[in-house]
This record gives C-alpha cells, structure tokens and sequence, in this order.
C-alpha cells in the first residue's frame, strides 16, 4: 500500500486506486465508501500518485472478459494470436 502524507500536510484531496472484476481501474476519494462492484486495489495519497499506480498496473485497458475471448483457443483449437 502506497501512503503519501504530504497530502495531510497540504491540507489535499486523498484517493485511492479501487478496481473490478474487469480489471479495470479507477480513482476514487478515499472518504467515500466504493461504489457497487469495486474493491481496494491497496494504493492510496495524493491524485497524482494514485494516477501513476493506475498507469503503471493498467497497461492492456481491455476488460478482463475480453482479453481472455481475444487470447483464448480459436474454434479450430488453434492459439489466437
């Protein structure tokens, strides 16, 4: 889990990383309850450093269900690619 106190001290808005069963992620305020269908991905602080995290976690922006249809056996048994 990723802290920043330097926010606390600016008196700033803190975040946290929150993603879903998609793997997608997103930014949400820290004093707020997560919305339906979303779970602490563990990093928190400043919006910066949580947009970094997303960047660095976040590489292949399809949703999970997708990417396994696109990577999985095609209908002959053969690998996609």
């Amino acid at each position: 889990m990723t802290e920043d106190s330097s926010t606390e001290k600016q008196g700033g808005d803190r975040y946290r990383v929150v993603v879903n069963d998609e793997e997608q992620y997103a930014l949400w305020p820290a004093d707020r309850d997560n919305a339906p269908g979303w779970r602490d991905e563990g990093t928190t602080g400043t919006r910066e450093t949580c947009l970094r995290r997303v960047e660095e976690v976040w590489t292949d922006m399809r949703p999970a269900s997708l990417r396994r249809r696109m990577d999985g056996p095609a209908a002959d048994g053969t690998e996609q690619r």
